[in-house]
């Protein structure tokens, strides 16, 4: 970086000298508007001609330096920052075999989506207490890392769409981009501590946590009734994907009122590192039970949007398979489009029916008109709001067991939030995909307390959402189980302790 600094600032000293000697000669030697010529003005003219002819190739050669530079000091930042396995291997480091540089992207692109996670739930409680003008920088720092990660996402995506012939560089720069991601958040990791100086004094963060804990007491019992409510007025199906997250959302409020209780003992007591830990792990509770209540809450709105959008939706739909038996058959074989038409038909007349009959599905009605009609080129505008439902829920279900959702279904779904707006039936595939993955991934690493009477308080939870790192079913059921509370940083920093 030192190269490509030195070549910058040459060039800009190169041009800050020559420049105003090139300015101050057009303003000097102006020829006059005549038809007259004179000796001294060609003079003029040639001395401004060799000047800038001159000036321009070695202006342009110092910022080629200079960017030439910048491109390889980074090159080299990012090579150091992704060979952990080779290092000190000696002079002639052997790459990682291409498996195990595929498993590598792996495990950056889970430590990077739980660290982002991680960090912007809790600057939410920062925020909340100093407001927005007070954690800008750590905004900031939390955007960075999230443009990063999207990035090293999407290369993902490109390497699983065709891992055959994708090349060792994508694996290389998803590493990279995930190192950049937690190195940006490491460092304003301990201002972020020095913001919120719960060492000092952690009465306020307590009483904040405490009142967003009695707000989302209230509106979980509420979520139970809605749930219900949901249950009666729509088809079974309609609310399947929430159907455990109230018992959940009690589950890591439960974990919080441990978490909560021990804290203000332990700061009465003068234990602060302790404190924090406690406060620290009860704030990462009442995030994700605020999660689950607002995926019901959420869901409710969704299913009531659609029920009212999809009449327009099946009346945009007929005109499409209206227009596609009038226009030409030219693009493709009639006896294919013939049936793309008759099953849009069939597939039409059977929703309405259903929606007529009740109870009935609103959103998977939507899909349903949106898949018959994308082969006649019509998709109905309100599958959008299909997609948003979908990717949101994956995006819950996610967040909220992050301690055992691996990079396959983060990826999906992090390609669906891409898609959200330029494709919505694509990214609400992409949505079902990745919770269907994490589903997946969920049920294999099951309940590790499964059983144990003295885990009845929340910290299977905790480890299943990441809240705790780790596993340590051994240690004592008064003390904080699974590890270390994760907090605001990257890998280096969100394990601190204190």
């Amino acid at each position: 970086m030192r190269l490509a600094h030195t070549a910058l600032g040459g060039a800009i000293g190169v041009m800050w000298l020559v420049l105003p000697g090139v300015t101050a000669d057009h303003s000097d030697h102006e020829v006059p508007v005549s038809a007259v010529g004179s000796a001294h003005g060609t003079a003029a003219q040639e001395d401004e001609t060799s000047t800038g002819d001159l000036v321009l190739p070695l202006v342009a050669a110092g910022t080629a330096t200079a960017v030439a530079a910048y491109a390889y000091a980074r090159r080299r930042r990012r090579a150091r920052t992704h060979t952990p396995a080779t290092a000190g291997a000696g002079p002639a480091q052997v790459p990682p075999p291409a498996p195990e540089l595929d498993r590598q992207a792996r495990r950056s692109l889970v430590t990077a989506d739980d660290c982002v996670r991680t960090s912007r739930e809790e600057l939410g409680f920062v925020e909340g207490l100093f407001g927005a003008e007070a954690v800008a920088p750590f905004t900031e720092a939390v955007r960075y890392a999230e443009a990063e990660l999207s990035a090293a996402f999407q290369l993902r995506q490109t390497y699983d769409d065709n891992p055959t012939d994708a090349s060792r560089d994508i694996l290389d720069e998803i590493v990279a981009r995930c190192v950049d991601a937690g190195r940006r958040l490491d460092a304003e990791a301990a201002g972020f501590d020095q913001l919120r100086a719960l060492e000092q004094d952690m009465s306020g963060a307590l009483r904040h946590a405490e009142v967003r804990f009695r707000e989302l007491n209230g509106r979980t019992g509420a979520a139970g009734s809605t749930l219900a409510d949901l249950g009666e007025r729509y088809a079974p199906t309609a609310s399947f994907s929430v159907s455990g997250q109230v018992e959940q959302a009690k589950d890591r409020l439960v974990f919080a009122t441990t978490g909560l209780n021990r804290a203000r003992q332990s700061a009465d007591l003068g234990e602060t590192d302790r404190a924090v830990l406690h406060l620290r792990a009860a704030e990462g509770a009442i995030a994700q039970a605020e999660v689950f209540v607002d995926g019901v809450d959420r869901l409710a709105s969704a299913l009531a949007a659609a029920a009212q959008a999809l009449p327009e939706a099946l009346d945009e739909a007929e005109a499409a398979v209206v227009e596609a038996r009038e226009r030409p058959t030219a693009e493709e074989p009639v006896g294919a489009l013939e049936g793309h038409v008759r099953r849009a038909e069939a597939t039409l007349a059977a929703v309405r029916e259903e929606a007529a009959a009740g109870p009935y599905d609103p959103l998977e009605a939507l899909r349903r008109v949106a898949e018959v009609c994308a082969p006649l080129g019509a998709v109905p505008g309100a599958v959008r709001l299909v997609a948003r439902g979908s990717t949101a829920d994956a995006d819950g279900l996610i967040g909220t067991h992050r301690g055992a959702v691996a990079a396959e279904a983060r990826t999906r779904l992090a390609e669906a939030r891409r898609l959200l707006d330029r494709d919505p039936a694509e990214a609400d595939t992409f949505a079902r995909q990745a919770r269907e993955l994490a589903e997946r991934d969920i049920r294999a690493h099951g309940n590790p307390y499964g059983g144990r009477p003295e885990h009845t308080n929340g910290v299977a939870g905790a480890v299943l959402g990441g809240i705790l790192l780790g596993d340590l079913p051994d240690a004592r059921p008064d003390t904080l189980t699974g590890g270390a509370p994760v907090s605001f940083g990257g890998p280096a920093t969100r394990a601190r302790r204190g």
